[in-house]
């Protein structure tokens, strides 16, 4: 097949089904494919103000390699593909995130006129809650309402919810189990206490739902048990932190909770954050229900 008839085939033109789009075709991808790819999905903001040669620089590329990118899914050019980024940053809400890192610039910069290394207590906290702050603002701008709708229907009209976490991600999975039992709904957290795991995931069925949580490196048992659920048509409920996990490809609805690591640390905020809404959002849907009100 041709390059322009590939180019008829694909082109999106707004963010999300770009971005739908690399997240598809990102398992195909190899080297330099792969690091463009993941730098288009984790630096928006980069690809929309910087020239070609600058973002190549970036990546570790030439620029004729962000060329046949571009190509490569359908546009003539870079430039085709650099306007999807462009109308998204100016139709995004203006929003924390370049202001807290303007101020964590200005803040390490100017104390004393030196570089603040972020070694003291106080450094620490300061760090950790403009990070969290920025993970918040991304969430509430990234997550489209209908997702989260899509999800609460899911979860409302499972018989069991099976909760899948592991290590930094289980918390989350903690807190889920804790907060649906509130609301007196069946949980299943699936910990795999005594080497478990497996088997106990095998027994979520179509009625049922998984609410699988899981960030870089991304664990390898938690996506074999998300792809084998997916195919056996499990609905499943994913968070995790890129459009490029290996979970999203596979889950019924997915959410991205992007955030910076520049200690190595998540803060977990967004992702508990979006846990709460969930589960919140679920508990006024079943009550609408319950009163008539609402959809199965």
């Amino acid at each position: 097949m041709s390059t322009g008839a590939k180019a008829a085939v694909a082109r999106p033109d707004t963010f999300d089904s770009l971005k739908e789009l690399i997240a598809k075709r990102y398992p195909d991808f190899r080297g330099q494919m792969k690091r463009i790819a993941e730098y288009a999905i984790e630096n928006p903001n980069e690809m929309a103000l910087k020239t070609v040669a600058q973002i190549a620089d970036d990546v570790g590329v030439q620029p004729s390699s962000m060329v046949r990118f571009a190509k490569g899914l359908g546009y003539e050019g870079f430039s085709d593909i650099q306007s999807v980024f462009r109308t998204r940053l100016m139709n995004a809400p203006a929003g924390h995130v370049e202001r807290i890192r303007g101020h964590r610039r200005e803040h390490r910069l100017t104390e004393h006129g030196l570089t603040e290394h972020g070694d003291t207590p106080d450094a620490v906290l300061s760090d950790f809650v403009e990070r969290g702050i920025e993970s918040l603002d991304m969430l509430r701008s990234q997550t489209a309402p209908e997702k989260i709708a899509r999800a609460v229907r899911i979860l409302a009209n499972a018989n069991d919810i099976y909760l899948l976490a592991q290590r930094r991600a289980f918390p989350v999975a903690f807190y889920l189990g804790y907060a649906l039992a509130r609301l007196e709904q069946r949980s299943i957290l699936l910990d795999g206490v005594g080497g478990l795991l497996a088997q106990q995931a095998s027994l979520a069925t179509r009625q049922d739902a998984v609410v699988a949580v899981s960030f870089r490196p991304y664990t390898p048992t938690v996506v074999d048990i998300v792809t084998e659920r997916s195919e056996k048509g499990v609905p499943i409920i994913s968070i995790t932190d890129s459009a490029l996990s290996p979970l999203v490809l596979e889950s019924t609805v997915s959410f991205e909770t992007p955030e910076l690591e520049d200690s190595g640390f998540r803060t977990l905020l967004a992702p508990m954050c979006l846990a709460q809404a969930l589960v919140v959002s679920l508990g006024h849907q079943l009550a609408a229900i319950e009163n008539g009100g609402g959809q199965p």
